[in-house]
């Protein structure tokens, strides 16, 4: 099923220079997988402790793009400039989730959402990541299929986040918003499933 993360190829394009000069400073995949987490937690915990400043959820699309572009670079670093190793892999898939828990579960802490809904979300989106892992023993590689993969989970979290600080959010909607996008996850475990069964088939 396509997904956003069809178009990586040409954001890698993007960013590839970018990665070469921090290739040539040192710069190592590892520490730029660490600030990429470090930089999601720190964004969340700001938006979790301030619910009353709307505006303030602005700040997830932002950490969302920046993030996006480390993690395009962090894995170039390390296939392209010989950094690639078992442990970066764990720390790369580790902090991923560590990541996404913590932008998802920001939203728990407004006031406008169910939390249970949006804890939902964040456990279905960690199984979506889990089933795509599993795609490796499975034989079929790290699986990236849709319909909610990470590229999609970070457009709809943005798209949320913007309603909500310029105050375009429909309040009657929102109680179904994060069931929906656990549901989208629960389909992309399902589709990532089936891809690694066909395989083994």
């Amino acid at each position: 099923m396509p997904t956003l993360y069809d178009l990586k190829p040409a954001f890698q394009g993007l960013l590839r220079p970018l990665a070469d000069r921090l290739a040539k400073a040192g710069v190592t995949a590892n520490q730029i997988t660490v600030a990429a987490a470090v930089m999601s937690v720190a964004a969340a915990a700001l938006v979790a402790l301030f619910p009353e400043k709307p505006t303030l959820v602005l700040i997830i699309p932002i950490v969302l793009f920046l993030r996006m572009a480390l993690n395009a670079i962090d894995g170039m670093l390390a296939r392209e400039h010989g950094q690639a190793s078992t442990f970066g892999m764990y720390l790369n898939e580790l902090c991923d989730v560590v990541s996404d828990l913590a932008l998802i579960l920001a939203f728990a802490a407004l006031p406008v959402f169910p939390a249970w809904s949006v804890v939902a979300f964040a456990i279905t989106a960690v199984m979506a990541e889990y089933a795509g892992v599993l795609g490796v023993p499975a034989g079929i590689g790290r699986n990236y299929a849709g319909p909610l993969g990470k590229s999609d989970r970070a457009f709809a979290l943005s798209l949320i986040a913007v309603l909500l600080a310029f105050d375009l959010w429909i309040d009657p909607v929102a109680p179904y918003v994060f069931p929906a996008l656990a549901l989208l996850s629960l389909l992309t475990v399902a589709n990532r499933v089936r891809a690694g069964l066909r395989s083994a088939a």
